[in-house]
C-alpha cells in the first residue's frame, strides 16, 4: 500500500513571498529526491472560477475545493505544498482536520511591505475601486492561532524560510 503524501500550507498576506517561499522549498525537497505538487492558488483560480469575483461566497467554494484536491492527492501519496493566503482560518483549519500529515506556515509580512512587493497590482486596484475583496484592506486576514512554521518577511529569505520547513518537516516525520 502506498504511503500517504503529506501537505504544507503556506499562508500570509498577498504579495508576502508565499510563492518564492514555496519554490525555494520546492527546489531544496527535489534535489534530496522528494517530489511533491504546488497548489498555487491563482494557478487553479483559473480553472475552478475563470472569471474570479473573489467575494466570500465564492472563496469558500474555491477554498474547499482546493481543500478537496489536496486531500484526494496526499490520499494518493502525493506530497503537496497549498501556495494561497485562505484568509480564513476555518479554511485552514478544514485542511489540518481532512489531512493527515499537515503543517501551516505563516509568513508574517506588514501590509506596507506586501504592497511594496506587489507585482501583481492588487492593492493597487483595491485602492482605485477594481477590487472589492483584498485580504488586509476590505477583508480581513485572520492570522493563524497554530501555525507550526512561522516565518520573517523581513529577517528570513526564502532559502532561510524553507530550512525552516524542513526542520519541522524532519521533527514531524516528513522527510
Amino acid at each position: 500500500m502506498k504511503e500517504e503524501g503529506w501537505a504544507i500550507w503556506i499562508t500570509g498576506l498577498p504579495s508576502s513571498g508565499k510563492s518564492t517561499v514555496a519554490r525555494a522549498l520546492k527546489n531544496r525537497l527535489e534535489s534530496l529526491g522528494v517530489s511533491l505538487q504546488i497548489l498555487e492558488s491563482d494557478t487553479l483560480r483559473r480553472v475552478l472560477t475563470p472569471n474570479p469575483t473573489y467575494s466570500p461566497e465564492e472563496r469558500d467554494v474555491f477554498y474547499s475545493s482546493m481543500v478537496y484536491i489536496g486531500s484526494l492527492l496526499t490520499r494518493n501519496g502525493v506530497n503537496v505544498v497549498f501556495d494561497a493566503t485562505a484568509n480564513k482560518r476555518r479554511w485552514r483549519r478544514l485542511a489540518r482536520g481532512v489531512i493527515e500529515r499537515f503543517l501551516q506556515v505563516y509568513i508574517r509580512c506588514p501590509l506596507e511591505v506586501c504592497r511594496e512587493r506587489d507585482v501583481k497590482g492588487i492593492y493597487k486596484k483595491a485602492e482605485q475601486g477594481e477590487a472589492r475583496y483584498v485580504p488586509g484592506l476590505q477583508e480581513e486576514y485572520e492570522e493563524p492561532y497554530d501555525a507550526d512554521v512561522e516565518i520573517d518577511c523581513v529577517k528570513d529569505s526564502p532559502e532561510a524560510a524553507a530550512d525552516k520547513i524542513m526542520e519541522a518537516m524532519r521533527a514531524n516525520g516528513f522527510i
